[in-house]
């Protein structure tokens, strides 16, 4: 690099020690940060199904069908709830009570228009009851 030259020349070197620093830092974050990507909070198994697996016909097991409306209704098996935690909570419980299972299959259906905070009150709902299966299907169009 040459320090001084001639009047009216312009300097075109670029100093690549700062963009090397930084290049160097941001490496390491991403090392870093890498290991934490992998780790899913939520681990979801697809079902499994191959050549071998027979498909089982369905069997008549109770479960919960879980409407949630534009409106913002809830209907737990066609009978209407208030749409707070608590209620939703108290008729999940009342039909494990009534089946005498606990770990009812809960199949949750929404109109397209429905709020997603009501939606996610049926989901916390059926968390705090320790339901573990949970099917939510694909929004009904209006």
């Amino acid at each position: 690099m040459a320090i001084g030259g001639r009047a009216g020349e312009s300097f075109t070197e670029i100093n690549v020690t700062p963009l090397t620093d930084v290049f160097l830092v941001l490496l390491v974050i991403m090392i870093l940060i890498a290991p934490l990507v992998n780790q899913a909070v939520l681990k979801v198994d697809p079902p499994q199904s191959g050549p071998n697996q027979q498909q089982e016909k369905p069997k008549d097991e109770p479960k919960l069908n879980v409407d949630v409306s534009k409106t913002g209704e809830i209907k737990i098996n066609n009978q209407p709830v208030q749409s707070d935690t608590l209620a939703i909570m108290n008729a999940i419980k009342a039909e494990q009570n009534k089946t005498g299972v606990q770990d009812l299959p809960l199949i949750l259906n929404s109109d397209e228009d429905a709020l997603q905070k009501n939606v996610v009150v049926v989901m916390d709902a059926a968390a705090g009851c320790n339901l573990k299966k949970l099917s939510i299907m694909p929004p009904r169009k209006n």
